[in-house]
Order: structure tokens, then sequence, then C-alpha cells
């Protein structure tokens, strides 16, 4: 455990912050969690500002925080919220752009230390590229403090104006899947592709939400390179978003290797029978998905966007973002040889031991707030 304490020298009251987070992904959602039971095991008071759905599914109280619901909404009920929460907090600590333009508005101006953390780097087109330039800059302006959890992240966020942006990596939350070869993975391996129909194929498996930017169109271009293949490669994708209909409309009509499991709560499962994971794309700077795959030594082949050959290093196959024949290349490449998946499973127990603990991400994130709420010396 750390040294670092969030009670003062001069014997104050404990520390009192609020995470505020939108709807957050998965990496921010589990971050936050992360966050928050380091923080009260260290003394620290925690509210979470959070919907719902969010607390039912990262459960914030369990680990010792209030929770305070407030839906994803810029509306004025949803601020006031914001404001009440905020009131005696000596530290605010937003999670993605519009998490933080909310805390933003319900702090108005007023002097409390703010951090941001940006997990993700936005994309828009058009118009929406120039107001979520704006967005980006009143929120980089209003921040004591912005974090970002690879270094393109930080570089835009001091493009975009803000006073102090640092590096701050984002730890892995534990359950991880069980490692590729391990005996719990072997137990469960078997189970697993006989649920999904690859007991004598290839399984590659995706997780993610099924949403544009995520790549998966691409993917499934990728697919039909495979499907020249002997045994044919079963893709699996496990998640939900607004292109489901059109992905499984796009399998069934040219008949596809392809299922769409939807939402699953054993992905470390999935990962510990697979062949191959897949990242075709990533709106996260520390893709879980990447991450869970090197810790479970499952050979990765993903898209060079984001921060993820930053967080990979040397130890996936990267291929460039929608190239969908470099992508299907890389993948019937790496099922050919043995020996090159054995290489990626080492480099990638390696790279994954450079990433910081859960530990070391609370204390970086508490050696912060210290920094910002210690008290000015007199002159």
């Amino acid at each position: 455990m750390s040294h670092v304490s969030s009670h003062s020298p001069h014997g104050q009251a404990p520390l009192r912050t609020v995470q505020v987070l939108g709807g957050g992904s998965a990496g921010s959602s589990a971050h936050v969690r992360s966050l928050t039971s380091g923080l009260v095991a260290r003394g620290v008071r925690v509210t979470v500002c959070a919907p719902h759905e969010a607390d039912r599914a990262y459960d914030f109280t369990g680990v010792g925080a209030d929770h305070v619901p407030v839906p994803r909404s810029n509306d004025p009920s949803s601020v006031a919220l914001l404001r009440a929460a905020c009131a005696d907090a000596d530290l605010v600590h937003a999670h993605g752009l519009h998490a933080a333009l909310r805390a933003a508005l319900a702090l108005g101006g007023r002097r409390v230390p703010f951090v941001v953390t940006w997990h993700t780097r936005p994309y828009a087109e058009g118009a929406r590229a120039q107001v979520l330039r704006l967005l980006e800059r009143r929120v980089a302006k209003a921040a004591s403090v912005v974090l970002g959890p690879s270094s393109d992240l930080v570089d835009r966020a001091r493009s975009r104006g803000a006073r102090d942006a640092r590096l701050a990596a984002v730890a892995l939350p534990a359950p991880r899947p069980p490692l590729a070869g391990s005996e719990e993975a072997e137990r469960l391996r078997p189970k697993a592709r006989a649920e999904l129909g690859a007991i004598d194929r290839p399984l590659l498996v995706a997780v993610g939400a099924l949403e544009r930017r995520r790549g998966y169109g691409t993917l499934l271009d990728a697919t039909r390179a495979w499907c020249r293949l002997d045994p044919v490669p079963l893709l699996v994708i496990a998640g939900e978003g607004p292109l489901r209909a059109e992905l499984q409309r796009r399998v069934e009509t040219e008949e596809l290797p392809v299922r769409l499991v939807g939402r699953r709560d054993d992905v470390g499962d999935l990962l510990a029978a697979a062949d191959l994971a897949l990242l075709p794309g990533s709106r996260e700077s520390r893709s879980v998905l990447a991450q869970e795959a090197l810790h479970a030594r499952v050979p990765l082949v993903a898209a060079d966007t984001a921060g993820v050959a930053e967080l990979v290093g040397d130890a996936a196959e990267l291929v460039p973002y929608a190239d969908s024949r470099a992508l299907a290349a890389a993948v019937t490449g790496l099922l050919a040889d043995p020996g090159r998946r054995e290489l990626l499973r080492d480099r990638g127990t390696r790279q994954a031991a450079t990433w910081p603990t859960e530990d070391e991400t609370v204390a970086q994130v508490l050696s912060v707030y210290d920094e910002l709420t210690r008290p000015v010396p007199l002159a």
C-alpha cells in the first residue's frame, strides 16, 4: 500500500472528493471504481456522481463511496444535482469530456481544485468537429490539471489550452482473464469453445461497443479472406451498440463466419478460449481488451489508433486503421505461425509487467490531489 495519505499533517479532516462520471466507457467506469476503492482505503471521502445504471454495473457504493445519481445530460436539473453534490468538496475530479463540462458548469467559477481525466480521443466530422474543439477548449481551460492516460491525449489537452496536462496511466482493474495455457484456462477452454461452435477451428475474439469508428465494418471485410482457410476460423464479437442490426445483416447476407454474442460478463473466459484477440479500432487510449489480452497471453492484432502503440509496444501485430487487407493478412499470418504467436505471448507478459498497478495509479492521482489541496504557506 502506498504511503501517500489523505490526512493533513495538521490533523485536518479527511479530504472530500467528488468523482463525476457520465455514461462512461468500460475503461473509465472501471477506473473510477478502482480509484474510489483505493482512495477510500486511504481515508479519503468519495462521492461518485454517475447515472443509476453505472452504479448498478460498477457498484461504487460497494467499495465505500456515496453515490449521487446524476443523469448523463447537460440540462439544468443535472447541473443542479452536481452543484449540490460538490458544495462542500475539497476537490472535484471529472472523467471524460461531457462529465467535465457538466462539472465545470456546476462549479460555476468556484475556486475548487478541478481535475479532469481524458480517457478517450473523441472523433467528429464537419460542424460537430468545431463543437468538439470548443468543448475541449472549455474543459481544458477550466481544469486545474488535465490527466491523460497516453501522451497523445496529454498533447491534445495542451493544444486546447490546458494550464497543466500530465501523463497518468490508468491501471487495469482485477479480476483478469485466466492465463492462456494455465490450468484454469485449459479447464474453461473446451466448454467455452463448444458453446461458441469452435471446437475444431481457430477462435478469434473481439470485444467492445458496436459503434462507428471501432472498425467492425473493416473487421467483417477482413473475414472474407479467412473464408479460404481450412478450417475456417470463427470470429466472435462480444458487445452491444447501434451497429448491431447492420452488422447482423451483413453476417447473414454475406454468409460470414461471424457470431455476434451481445454483451457478456464472461469476457475473461472468452479470451482464455481464443487463439487470437482482435481490436479493429478503439476510442480508449488504454484499451481494456488490449490489456486483458496481453495479461492473458493471447496474441493480439490491433489497429494502430489512439494510444494503442504506446500501450502494447512490440507485443502485438499493429495494422493501419480501416485497412481490411492488412488486418486479414496479419490474422492469417499469425494463425499459420505458432512460433510468432508464442513470441507475442512472451512479449505481452513483459509489456504488461511495465504497466502501473492499481495501487500505483491511485498513489499518483492522490499525489496530484495533495498538491492541489495543500495549504499555501503564508509569506
